[in-house]
């Protein structure tokens, strides 16, 4: 019978966000029977995967004993070791000595005057027993919390067991607090095989899947940004400041801190009662400025700021910092819970002081606007300047920023709004699109100007990202505000023509809506829009296979252009890649896209680095470098994930990484979820792209079958909605080959006939020689096998001219898999070669899978012969297959020669058994010995 002391509330283990590894690595070391020591400052969560461990854990142990230490009890001898061994002290006591068992009972009653300096062999002894005993009957699992505060009687009685238990199936799980790597004393009273596992910072998505979970939804990025930053990951920390923010009816001001909980207060600051009322306030202007130093602490009139900072820092309020003069805190959380314990006035006076000392002018406004109250214009002019400034340098965040401090000083009738609306822009660019919605919301509940008023609207529509469908009805007030001015009509018309796009579907009318918008902005002398709707106009028009791309992507290069423009991710510039990679230039394509993301990260245009990143990934994929690519794809995608922008797009590029250079089912997990978001936007596009990633990973995967169905949906999709450039999802081979894989030889001749046509058409050389490999498959199918050979070599070759480093490895492949009836190590190794050049894994494990001759296995006996006649009911894949297997040809040797999957093959035989009343492959080749009889 299983027994588990005192169990706490089960914590189930996907709930420990954040924590998979240090949860896998404990788990394991578990499993194996060894122990573990989880350690980390206060609040890292070190309880919560305890929890976890134990409640996943404790099924295994027949006993599990526990125990969780508090501070105000750790002077009380035994009494750890009671909460242990007190449930079972009447099941062991009878298997102890007389001596063992009168200590014991001594020490965990308190009845008699048990010490370990009387008792002590006997108690130390006695423990061992105990647990000995215990494991006789099963293993034992010992849970212990907060070991730090043990009483030191319990603690060496532990001790003096575990490291004498040896092979007793007795594990320890333990967490300790610790501030560095201090856990060494606590690793020594452990058993010797005890895994120490340091519980680490949660990462800034953690930190908001965290919040989430516990109900503190609808934070903006930005706030989320800063509770981690304020927390420095620690989960309790960063619940605690949630917590605050929720409860406060008043968000804080744009620079402050947040506001930090009097839990938390009391928790970090109980140690500035030991400083002098001079040193608090040197720290509080510390606490306010972002990089302070002795000197700039001097300047704010800290006369002493170095002893002052000296008092601090031996009290463990601040970090020494070796390698710099910079006065750092500790932790995050201190600064920020001494400026939240300020009163106002000091706090004012320590941003006055600071906007007089600090040389770079952004922080000077920064301060000046803090130390300020009410409006004041000069003030407000001193932030716009600074905000100018901060966007110059590459700071869009810093100038959303600044530009709300300027708005709020800035006076009603000076439209403090144009300042709010111009804050929305940066940190769109900066990806903390919430914020920017919620400044344009709040704008439109007062503006009256009509410009102010489109402006707003269409940051609302940037925001929505590809979930255009949530922002329908903004279209009709923006166009009513608008009125009959081009220069506002050409904003709204622009992304008419993305929703013509991404919710309808429909090409043709996203190409009139940019000409319209590119001829509005023309008439009202709007350059910049005019460029970025050319510059649309070219994107729409080189997938749809327009034979004006080339043209118009011309007018959108033609000067004078606006640097804006160039660097944007639906600028000329990206249009132009775009063009570059779907007419093979690969090389080109890897230098505009590779100087468009240097360029951005200047800027810190975030969304434009997130579509580059993308570029460059693609363009490593089809180069060939899978590593580069899935390393720069998951790049993109912690980025997309971390600001919200173009998450979708990101995932769908990484699973093609994931599938080319990773792991499977990686691929096929993050597909799928790309499916899933497309599909709940009602982005039609890019569930199309979604899927096409969802179809290779399947195929990678050797599911042929699950690929022909993601693909052909493709296919249907792209018809809908007028795509005719095979090269912008270039899909149409793998479609082809799991066609061919699945017997479907008709459909797969038609995918191939009609886009070659289109890729004749436009010149698509790559696609084309993609096809011819899915044609060489399809000719080897058929039993052509001199033709196929002769033309998967011409394609290889071709791919390779063309830089198709991964498609020129997959024909290999193919080459070897039809060129020889039993596989065998020599005669992969050039497609294996060409893989490991690509550092294409999963491709590796399939050359390396398909070089292991089976084992033939013992047939089962055979049934009674069918009819001959009974051939001619077959399918002709049917026919094919059952005609190889009378040669005698194995399973894998029938997939190398009709070039199909094994699996297919073993689908197919099972249908040909069916139909023909048979069970094995004997009575296949019976019936074909009855018919040479005829």
């Amino acid at each position: 019978m299983q027994r588990d002391f005192q169990e706490p509330a089960r914590c189930r283990p996907d709930l420990v966000i954040g924590r998979e590894e240090v949860f896998g690595q404990a788990r394991e070391q578990l499993v194996r029977g060894g122990s573990v020591l989880l350690h980390g400052p206060a609040g890292i969560g070190k309880s919560t995967v305890l929890r976890a461990l134990a409640a996943d854990n404790g099924g295994s142990a027949r006993t599990v004993l526990r125990c969780s230490a508090t501070e105000s009890e750790s002077h009380l001898p035994f009494l750890a070791l009671a909460d242990l061994l007190g449930l079972v002290l009447d099941e062991v006591s009878g298997k102890l000595p007389a001596a063992q068992r009168t200590a014991l009972e001594s020490a965990l009653t308190g009845r008699g005057e048990s010490t370990l300096q009387r008792d002590g062999l006997a108690l130390r002894l006695a423990v061992l027993s105990a647990l000995r005993a215990l494991a006789a009957e099963g293993p034992v699992l010992i849970v212990a919390d907060d070991v730090q505060w043990l009483d030191s009687a319990s603690a060496e009685l532990l001790g003096f067991a575990a490291r004498r238990l040896g092979d007793t199936p007795v594990r320890m799980l333990c967490a300790v607090r610790t501030e560095g790597q201090e856990y060494d004393r606590h690793l020594r009273a452990s058993p010797p095989d005890t895994l120490a596992l340091r519980v680490n910072p949660l990462s800034r998505t953690q930190v908001s899947e965290l919040l989430g979970h516990r109900g503190y939804t609808g934070l903006p990025r930005s706030t989320v940004r800063d509770i981690h930053r304020t927390s420095g990951g620690n989960p309790l920390f960063a619940l605690e400041l949630g917590r605050a923010l929720s409860e406060n009816p008043t968000p804080p001001r744009p620079g402050e801190p947040l506001p930090v909980p009097t839990s938390l207060r009391t928790l970090v600051l109980n140690r500035l009662e030991m400083l002098s009322d001079e040193a608090r306030r040197t720290l509080l202007v510390a606490s306010a400025g972002a990089r302070p130093t002795p000197a700039l602490l001097r300047a704010a009139g800290r006369e002493n700021a170095e002893a002052e900072t000296a008092q601090a820092a031996a009290l463990g309020l601040l970090a020494t910092e070796p390698e710099g003069p910079a006065v750092r805190f500790a932790h995050p959380l201190i600064s920020a819970a001494l400026y939240a314990e300020a009163p106002a006035h000091e706090r004012r006076a320590a941003h006055a002081a600071l906007s007089k000392a600090a040389s770079d002018p952004i922080e000077r406004a920064r301060h000046l606007a803090l130390a300020t109250t009410g409006t004041d214009p000069d003030t407000a002019d001193s932030l716009a300047e600074a905000a100018s400034l901060a966007r110059d340098r590459g700071a869009p965040s810093v100038a959303a920023s600044l530009g709300l401090l300027a708005a709020r000083h800035t006076p009603a009738e000076a439209d403090p709004d144009a300042r709010r609306l111009q804050a929305a822009e940066d940190a769109i660019t900066a990806g903390e699109l919430d914020l920017a919605r919620d400044i344009a919301r709040d704008v439109l509940t007062r503006a009256t100007v009509p410009a102010d008023r489109v402006r707003a609207w269409i940051i609302v529509i940037d925001t929505a990202g590809h979930a255009m469908t949530e922002v329908d009805s903004v279209f009709p007030q923006a166009l009513a505000d608008a009125g009959d001015d081009p220069q506002l009509l050409a904003l709204i018309h622009y992304q008419l023509t993305w929703r013509a796009v991404l919710v309808d579907g429909d090409f043709d009318q996203a190409r009139e809506e940019a000409a319209h918008s590119a001829a509005l902005a023309a008439r009202a002398g709007d350059r910049y829009n005019e460029l970025m709707a050319l510059a649309f106009q070219a994107q729409i028009e080189t997938l749809m296979g327009h034979p004006d791309a080339p043209a118009t992507i011309k007018r959108a290069l033609k000067e004078p252009q606006d640097p804006r423009v160039s660097c944007h991710h639906n600028g000329a510039g990206y249009s132009r890649f775009r063009w570059l990679i779907m007419s093979d230039q690969l090389a080109e394509a890897r230098a505009t896209v590779t100087a468009l993301l240097r360029e951005v990260q200047r800027t810190g245009a975030v969304e434009s680095e997130v579509h580059f990143l993308r570029g460059v990934a693609e363009t490593e994929l089809r180069s060939g470098h899978c590593g580069r690519a899935l390393d720069l794809a998951r790049e993109s995608l912690m980025m997309a994930r971390d600001t919200g922008i173009g998450e979708v797009a990101s995932a769908v590029l990484t699973s093609l990484g994931e599938a080319s250079g990773g792991e499977v089912e990686r691929a096929l997990e993050l597909a799928r979820e790309a499916v899933a978001h497309a599909e709940e936007d009602g982005d039609q596009m890019y569930v199309s792209r979604a899927l096409t990633a969802l179809g290779y990973a399947q195929l990678v995967a050797g599911d042929a079958e699950a690929a022909v169905r993601s693909l052909r949906r493709v296919r249907e999709l792209e018809q809908g909605l007028g795509i005719t450039d095979p090269a912008r999802g270039r899909w149409q081979g793998d479609l082809a080959e799991s066609l061919v894989r699945t017997g479907e030889l008709r459909e797969a001749q038609d995918v191939i006939d009609v886009t070659r046509e289109q890729a004749l058409r436009l010149g698509r050389e790559s696609v084309l020689a993609v096809l011819d490999r899915a044609e060489g498959l399809l000719r080897a199918a058929r039993g052509e096998h001199e033709a196929a050979l002769a033309q998967l070599t011409s394609v290889q070759d071709r791919l390779a001219k063309l830089g198709y480093g991964l498609e020129e490895a997959r024909t290999a492949f193919a080459l070897a898999q039809l060129r020889t009836r039993r596989p065998g190590p020599t005669s992969y190794d050039e497609a294996a070669r060409l893989f490991r050049r690509c550092r294409a894994l999963p491709w590796l494990r399939q050359v390396d899978a398909a070089t292991v001759v089976p084992v033939a296995e013992p047939e089962p006996p055979a049934a009674p012969a069918p009819t001959a006649d009974a051939l001619e009911g077959l399918a002709a894949m049917e026919r094919q297959v059952a005609a190889l297997v009378m040669e005698g040809a194995t399973n894998r040797e029938i997939a190398a020669r009709l070039f199909i999957s094994v699996k297919t093959v073993e689908a197919t035989l099972t249908r040909v058994y069916r139909k023909l009343g048979i069970r094995s492959r004997v009575d296949i080749v019976r019936l074909a010995a009855g018919r040479r009889t005829k």
